[in-house]
């Protein structure tokens, strides 16, 4: 009974960080328009190549002790458990990279709008999977507030196809990530970011050569892209990889809700985009789903605090 605070605390400190993730992403759109001018797959690679540079650095220069462990810890697997290690970890690289792509697009190419509706419905999809997938149990409430935010996305979808299109192309590819994530466990996870951007870089390196676009020299170009790189990039996927080590999946996946309510408020008051009035009552009942499905969580926090 006596270690039961610091377990709350814990459990406190990896929903501040699920909660944070999303948090950072919502406003990603602002630093993505700042490059608008250059083509979405240049914006992608340069990003990854950037955080990959950033990340190793980091690594070997503050976190090598981690990195040699988890080498031997690796090496002491069995051939199979090495081998869906390094098929889940290819698996993540491969998802991580075309949500990238598809939301750099979607935000300079379609709309702001078409990219927070596709975090309304990646966490619909993120808690069904990990029900079918992984066995995550939900309780009645959850279920509700899963109907209400199904309801919200339904009603929101009533417009453009195209703009539905890319959404779930988005969403489907991260919802899928975080069950990839969930799966895989027992590594250090910025090495495990660092090796995935290391497998993305596999594939963009050659098609920089391939493409043949003229190297960018503009400095508020690489400083949009290093923003990119560690703020949105960096940071929040370790927050994400570190809260699915004791968050369900289904219950990071509901916390992205507040990425396209961020979102949405910036398409408004920052992008100007015209917003039909029936987006208005959707992305409210989008709030109440989120409240209402981490309910039993925000209760048990504000108890340990009373």
């Amino acid at each position: 009974m006596e270690q039961q605070p610091e377990k709350t605390e814990s459990r406190r400190n990896y929903f501040l960080a699920a909660f944070l993730a999303p948090l950072i992403w919502g406003f990603m759109a602002i630093s993505v328009r700042w490059v608008k001018e250059y083509p979405a797959e240049d914006i992608l690679y340069y990003r990854i190549l950037v955080a990959l540079i950033v990340l190793w650095l980091f690594i070997f220069l503050f976190r090598f002790k981690f990195l040699k462990r988890d080498i031997i810890v690796f090496k002491q697997l069995s051939r199979r458990q090495q081998n869906q290690t390094i098929g889940l970890t290819t698996l993540a690289s491969v998802l991580i990279f075309g949500n990238w792509f598809t939301y750099i697009y979607a935000v300079n190419h379609i709309s702001v709008q078409s990219a927070a509706f596709a975090y309304l419905i990646c966490p619909l999809i993120t808690a069904i999977a990990a029900f079918f997938i992984l066995k995550e149990q939900l309780s009645p409430l959850k279920i509700i507030a899963l109907g209400i935010a199904l309801i919200s996305a339904v009603t929101l979808a009533t417009g453009s196809f195209i703009d539905v299109l890319w959404s779930m192309s988005i969403a489907s590819l991260y919802a899928l990530y975080l069950i990839v994530q969930r799966a895989s466990q027992g590594f250090d996870k910025l090495n495990t970011l660092a090796v995935q951007l290391s497998l993305c870089s596999l594939f963009v390196i050659p098609k920089l050569f391939i493409n043949q676009h003229s190297f960018p020299t503009a400095p508020f170009f690489w400083f949009s892209i290093l923003t990119i790189a560690v703020i949105f990039t960096i940071i929040p996927l370790f927050f994400s990889m570190y809260a699915l080590t004791r968050i369900s999946s289904s219950t990071t996946g509901v916390l992205l809700y507040i990425n396209p309510l961020i979102a949405f408020t910036l398409a408004i008051t920052y992008f100007h985009e015209t917003v039909a009035p029936y987006k208005y009552l959707a992305y409210t009942f989008i709030l109440f789903a989120i409240i209402l499905f981490n309910w039993e969580t925000l209760k048990k926090i504000r108890k340990k605090r009373g």
